[in-house]
């Protein structure tokens, strides 16, 4: 069993090797609680939660930090845009991260540490670093010299002559405009913390790179991300960590976007879809479907029409699970091991979009058994789907969809009554023979969503593709 990730890093797909035999340790760059999120943040955590899964399948005990940056530029501006305080701002907005997180079924961090609760463990590095050469304070401004650190833009492959990184808001007396802020001298009505160089702030890289230390160590497995944080917040994490003295991360994935019309899903576009809108409107398990199932590496572009697809292929993973479970009368376990063939995609850069063609494959397979009457082998195949979808978090027995079940019976019964209604006329027609108006009812069911299957019970309805 070896399972293979992309190490952005080394810029291929590569053997993981874990520091500590049998545990995995995980750093995900979590939310800037500015704003509520949208789908394009909580992919991240999904991405995330799947690979988490999956080492915790194989058997892996491991540590998952998920920091919360509630201290930044944008959440000072929308306290004085708001005339809010920014600590409330920052709570707001991380309870509602939280809510899309659990809403659709990411397990909860290991750990998950607020920036602001860490200031003393950002001071000690700032010390360090000056101590060593790589920092300097200037007009109460800390600043990371670039020049000091050869290993520099490594991750992101860019040439440091190249690199032009404009001065930040109030960022002065820095040695070389590339130069980043580790922590900003205090402005009058901002928040600040005392630093043996003065009032200020924490700038944002820094954040990360403390926490990571104070939670994972010198050194640990994985460092997660968007592919937009790649440069400069996870460029300059190295930076700091390793000048530091830190071997950080051994391995760093990045997660693609969710785009809208070809642009990456961005508040500060006004292309954003949040997640409390979107959980009104499609149900949460669905949404998991939508947005968990691509690579992690390919981009979504949003669409209606991709949710409504989405929503239509788990439809028929539920049927299926309802039909098996009607038969048997009584609850079928998930499997104790998933098939070797979802396995292999999974250990491959979590493929996810194979792993899922397994999935289907075993609900056909049992579709099948279930027409030729063969209980035993649909019971079977429907024991193996759970399996898989309790990997992908995705099964809809899972206790953590309960209530989302619940709504979702009440909704099919209305929907089922409705449709009965209409077999109920196609039976009449065809009962006088008028077949012409039977087939009619039909084709404006199946242009509807749904398939009628004629059995000697009489006739059933599920979703179809649309």
């Amino acid at each position: 069993m070896t399972i293979r990730l992309h190490d952005t890093s080394a810029r291929q797909i590569r053997d993981f090797t874990p520091l500590t035999p049998g545990c995995v340790s995980i750093y995900l760059c979590g939310a800037t609680v500015q704003a509520a999120p949208h789908i394009g943040h909580i992919r991240s955590g999904l991405n995330f939660d799947i690979m988490r899964r999956w080492f915790e399948y194989r058997g892996y005990e491991v540590t998952f930090v998920r920091n919360v940056t509630d201290i930044d530029d944008k959440i000072i501006w929308k306290s004085a845009e708001q005339n809010r305080p920014w600590w409330s701002i920052g709570y707001e907005n991380e309870r509602a991260f939280n809510d899309g997180y659990d809403a659709l079924g990411c397990l909860p961090p290991t750990y998950e540490p607020r920036a602001t609760g860490h200031i003393t463990e950002m001071v000690e590095m700032m010390r360090g670093l000056i101590e060593r050469g790589h920092a300097y304070e200037a007009d109460g401004n800390v600043y990371f010299d670039v020049r000091s650190f050869p290993g520099y833009l490594e991750l992101s492959n860019q040439d440091l002559d190249e690199l032009r990184q404009p001065s930040g808001e109030g960022e002065s007396g820095k040695r070389d405009q590339r130069d980043f802020a580790m922590w900003k001298a205090a402005k009058p009505g901002e928040p600040s913390w005392e630093t043996p160089w003065g009032r200020g702030r924490p700038g944002w890289h820094l954040e990360c790179s403390a926490m990571a230390h104070k939670y994972l160590g010198e050194a640990f497995d994985i460092h997660g991300g968007g592919i937009d944080l790649i440069f400069p917040h996870h460029e300059n994490e190295i930076a700091q960590a390793k000048a530091f003295g830190d071997e950080f991360a051994r391995y760093w994935v990045h997660n693609a976007w969710v785009t809208l019309s070809g642009e990456k899903m961005s508040k500060s576009l006004g292309n954003s879809v949040l997640v409390s809108e979107m959980v009104k409107h499609w149900r949460p398990i669905v949404l998991r479907y939508y947005l968990g199932t691509p690579h992690y590496r390919s981009m979504i572009e949003y669409s209606e029409e991709a949710l409504r697809e989405a929503e239509s292929a788990f439809a028929r993973i539920e049927g299926f699970i309802q039909r098996v479970l009607e038969k048997a009368g009584g609850v079928v376990e998930p499997a104790p091991e998933v098939p070797l063939a979802f396995a292999e995609a999974m250990d491959d850069d979590l493929g996810v979009p194979q792993a899922l063609a397994i999935v289907h494959t075993a609900v056909r397979q049992g579709n099948s058994a279930l027409a030729a009457d063969d209980k035993e082998a649909a019971v079977a195949r429907l024991a193996e789907v759970r399996a898989m979808l309790g990997v992908l978090g995705l099964d809809p027995l899972d206790p953590h969809w309960a209530g989302e079940a619940d709504r979702g019976e009440d909704l099919h019964g209305v929907v089922d009554t409705l449709v009965r209604l209409v077999l109920q006329q196609r039976e009449a027609a065809r009962a006088r023979k008028d077949w012409a108006t039977a087939d009619a009812i039909r084709d404006q069911l199946q242009q509807s969503g749904l398939v009628i299957e004629d059995s000697p019970d009489g006739p059933r309805w599920t979703l179809g593709p649309r």
